[in-house]
């Protein structure tokens, strides 16, 4: 399949609902599934995917196993992707937790993003750099003070322990 063919097929997959989706993905080969596997809107319920618009807070409040992580993780690659100066602070209930859940963890960032656009992650500097220059660093979530300075256009919470203290 050219690439053509499979931009066109990618247009009409993300047309439909997430079981036409899925169904038009079993039908495909080995190869054109590994094309299409960073494709996150494909695989994605309407649920997990950022409302379009302008707005300024998005809250997922789901159980375990929805898909939170996977969610978040997704919106901070497309923010870095299609914005090169985009910074980005990533607040996790500890440094350790935003870390190892959003940032090493199975679903985390490092794990959704394709090997030639995935960021290098500095953890004495606790900062993820994208090849396109974009940077992501990681915040704990009691030291609000510490948000303070750093321009960011975009941040990402992770953890169901509350909101960050005023």
């Amino acid at each position: 399949m050219t690439r053509r063919e499979l931009s066109r097929r990618l247009r009409f997959m993300l047309s439909r609902p997430h079981d036409e989706r899925m169904a038009l993905l079993a039908e495909m080969t080995e190869a054109e599934r590994r094309e299409l596997q960073h494709v996150w809107r494909i695989y994605a319920r309407t649920a997990q995917v950022a409302p379009d618009g302008d707005w300024r807070t998005w809250l997922i409040l789901a159980g375990r196993g929805f898909g939170k992580t996977r969610a978040g993780a997704e919106w901070v690659r497309e923010c870095a992707e299609a914005e090169p100066q985009a910074r980005i602070a990533l607040v996790g209930s500890t440094l350790a937790e935003a870390r190892s859940v959003m940032v090493e963890g199975e679903s985390g960032i490092l794990a959704v993003c394709p090997p030639g656009r995935r960021p290098v992650f500095e953890p004495s500097l606790s900062r993820l750099t994208w090849p396109n220059g974009a940077e992501a660093t990681l915040y704990l979530a009691g030291e609000p003070e510490s948000l303070r300075g750093p321009h960011h256009g975009y941040a990402c919470r992770s953890g169901p322990e509350g909101s960050l203290p005023q």
